[in-house]
């Protein structure tokens, strides 16, 4: 299939970087400096075997993409950034264009199914990173990442099968799931650690704030009566096949990249405020997400230092966990 990686940050870098070594046709979607960078010089992948410069084409807009029947898009941007990519693809993408999504959270295929009837979802285990404009880092190597893929609302077909099948010829795993939503929910639930990972101090104080938001999450995903894979199957999907690169250090997830450069945003509202907003609807009270959100808000809008704050002082504020 031609592949249109409409965000081409960290994980769209990746997932497009490596589906362009493997042959396949590939349009990248990026914006501001980093798309400049990639214009002037390629998108660079920096691997476990070294760097790749990717000359494929890039644009920031869908207006530019050559659509064709066998064009699929890979939506790879942030939660919080999609309206406003699908606002665009909306305008210029054939109705019938499959967009499969590769984001956090679980709000981005309900939005896109609104647009289009063929959408997708990826559930993301990717580690990597975006700091420097036209550069994204794999950090994982030789397999860079696992990326299920599955159809909205349920089930597979030949699009899941292609996307599949393109996916492990650029080395990554994949393997197509009937209810893709229940591994992207558990997925959730690891992410609630994101918002203390990017905004409190690390120590045993970030490590209990990151656990009760956690538990929580759990609670409302228990109450809502979705489907999601335990924690055991999530363990046993990902095995050993991730293996971390010796060669780079180990620094933080996308929510503290976000931070680290400065955008004056992040995702938090689509992963520790989804919680917060599937809690409101079922009644629940989520006051250790609706403190990570309101904590990791405040740090992005005033451009401060990613990990500056106590969790202590907000684990004083919550008081014990319910029940103790």
């Amino acid at each position: 299939m031609r592949h249109v990686v409409y965000g081409a940050g960290a994980v769209g870098g990746v997932i497009g970087g490596h589906l362009h070594l493997a042959g396949s046709p590939v349009t990248l979607v990026a914006r501001g400096e980093h798309l400049a960078a990639i214009r002037s010089g390629g998108l660079v992948l920096d691997t476990g075997d070294g760097r790749h410069r990717i000359d494929a084409p890039a644009t920031d807009t869908a207006a530019d993409v050559a659509w064709t029947d066998d064009t699929v898009v890979l939506l790879a941007v942030k939660s919080h950034q999609a309206a406003a990519a699908l606002a665009d693809l909306r305008a210029h993408a054939p109705a019938d264009t499959p967009v499969v999504c590769a984001t956090n959270g679980i709000a981005t295929e309900t939005a896109t199914l609104r647009s289009f009837a063929r959408t997708y979802a990826l559930c993301v285990m990717l580690p990597a990173s975006h700091l420097e404009p036209g550069v994204v880092v794999a950090s994982c190597h030789p397999t860079p990442a696992i990326l299920d893929v599955g159809r909205i609302p349920g089930g597979t077909d030949a699009v899941t099968a292609a996307v599949s099948a393109d996916l492990r010829a650029a080395g990554i795993d994949s393997v197509e799931r009937d209810d893709i939503m229940a591994m992207k929910r558990r997925k959730l639930v690891l992410n609630l650690g994101n918002g203390v990972d990017a905004s409190f101090a690390e120590g045993e104080a970030a490590d209990e704030l990151a656990a009760r938001a956690q538990a929580e999450g759990e609670q409302v995903l228990a109450a809502a009566g979705v489907s999601v894979v335990t924690a055991e199957e999530d363990r046993a999907r990902r095995g050993s096949i991730l293996q971390r690169r010796p060669d780079l250090e180990r620094r933080g997830g996308s929510t503290w990249q976000s931070l680290s450069r400065g955008t004056g945003d992040s995702e938090i509202d689509y992963l520790a405020g989804e919680v917060v907003l599937q809690g409101r609807l079922l009644g629940i009270p989520t006051p250790v997400n609706e403190a990570v959100v309101a904590a990791t808000r405040a740090l992005a809008y005033a451009g401060g230092a990613p990990r500056s704050l106590d969790a202590g002082k907000v684990l004083a504020a919550l008081g014990p966990p319910t029940g103790e």
